[in-house]
């Protein structure tokens, strides 16, 4: 297995963030350094033990979507380069598949979440209500079902230790206003239906996923944050998909599955991750980049 990088160590930058998985640095007024480690949260406690690799496959999907959706909608990515924000090479090398430069942004008070499935806490909304977010889907859906269409299901982004919550359209509304929020739905779906579509060519089915976005100083709509990775996605492989069950996959839900196996009251600090259980999350990982990411 690769050596992991459970935190980083860059001296030279002002470190502005520590969250779950990504460290950031302030360069300057317009600009951040944002380092993706190898950690890995389930529960929104970040586990002590590293997934050797994850940090680089999640920054290798990331930049791939961001670079493939361009066309689309402005997004984060900054022209500079690492040895421009970071001129000693022993920090470069520590963090250099790590790291992305983007250009600081305000970010939206929202995650705009797509799902094509019903799983997750969708699928325990569904049960409770009929219905995800306030829409109100169709009678007797199994787990993992395919929806009729895509929905836009958005949630609060909580401060850390609390849990984000599903919040409907209108409330949506109230906290962009309404010309906003329906351009953050509309490119939400557009997005999720492309990604969609290209991924289930390379046999993996995005079950949903999350996208964050800002403004600029223009007040100009741009994608932020990770962008459709196996931690902001659900991946199924498509050859071993069965609505019914819930699925296997190519993301995290792997560990929460081990995790909650454990007498853990999912709480601080989180248990130590066994070998076999990092080595098959590494493997899932790195499934899910090599389908996305090879002959491209």
């Amino acid at each position: 297995m690769p050596e992991s990088l459970y935190n980083s160590h860059i001296k030279s930058l002002p470190l502005l963030h520590q969250g779950k998985v990504r460290d950031i640095y302030a360069i300057d007024d317009r600009h951040m350094l944002i380092i993706t480690t190898d950690r890995i949260s389930a529960f929104d406690v970040v586990l002590p033990t590293p997934i050797p690799g994850k940090g680089k496959i999640l920054n290798d999907v990331s930049r791939f979507w961001l670079n493939r959706f361009a066309s689309i909608i402005p997004n984060q990515l900054s022209e500079r380069s690492l040895e421009q924000v970071l001129p000693d090479a022993d920090e470069r090398a520590e963090v250099s598949r790590h790291a992305m430069i983007v250009k600081k942004l305000k970010p939206l008070p929202i995650e705009a979440i797509v799902r094509g499935y019903v799983i997750g806490s969708g699928w325990k909304d569904y049960q409770a209500t009929g219905a995800i977010c306030g829409i109100t889907l169709p009678d007797g859906l199994q787990i993992a079902d395919r929806l009729p269409q895509p929905i836009f299901t958005p949630s609060t982004k909580a401060a850390a230790g609390l849990h984000d919550e599903n919040i409907n359209y209108t409330q949506t509304q109230k906290l962009l206003g309404k010309t906003l929020a329906q351009q953050v739905k509309q490119i939400s779906l557009q997005l999720y239906q492309q990604a969609a579509d290209y991924a289930l060519q390379r046999g993996i089915i995005i079950a949903d996923t999350k996208f964050e976005f800002g403004l600029d100083e223009q007040g100009q709509l741009t994608l932020i944050d990770e962008v459709l990775t196996p931690d902001s996605s659900r991946f199924w492989p498509q050859t071993q998909y069965q609505p019914g069950i819930s699925p296997v996959s190519f993301d995290k839900q792997f560990v929460r599955d081990y995790l909650e196996t454990l007498d853990w009251n999912k709480t601080a600090p989180g248990p130590q991750l066994p070998e076999q259980i990092v080595n098959k999350t590494a493997e899932k990982y790195n499934e899910a980049r090599k389908r996305l990411l090879d002959n491209e």
